[in-house]
């Protein structure tokens, strides 16, 4: 289950850099952020910055798993991304209640498979 929730966490952290760098704008995006077209084009520069964060959280979360979790680098990796994601979460969460729903998906998985990575 590690391996499941590490790798959907990795997936929803690339997805996150596909909206935030390479959909920014796009009237869907703009949707899903509950913005208009004049603000995302405002915040363009942040979020394309902002989604490279992502995305390398999420090939740390995945590369971690690659090099497996019985190997010190590997499973280093998996925490690290894991831990950041879900604080990051957390942040979204204290910054704004109304966000309580994108904080859950983008920090539930993180916390699960840190959760049964303890319990292996």
């Amino acid at each position: 289950m590690t391996v499941f929730f590490t790798v959907l966490a990795g997936i929803i952290h690339f997805y996150i850099f596909c909206l935030e760098s390479l959909l920014w704008g796009r009237p869907k995006t703009n949707r899903t952020f509950g913005m208009s077209a004049e603000t995302a084009e405002q915040n363009r520069l942040f979020a394309f910055n902002q989604g490279f964060y992502n995305l390398f959280l999420g090939i740390g979360a995945v590369a971690g798993v690659v090099v497996g979790l019985d190997n010190g680098i590997g499973k280093t990796l998996v925490v690290y991304s894991l831990v950041c994601m879900l604080l990051a979460a957390v942040v979204l969460i204290f910054s704004n209640r109304k966000l309580l729903r994108p904080a859950l998906i983008q920090g539930l998985p993180p916390l699960l498979g840190l959760i049964f990575l303890v319990l292996q």
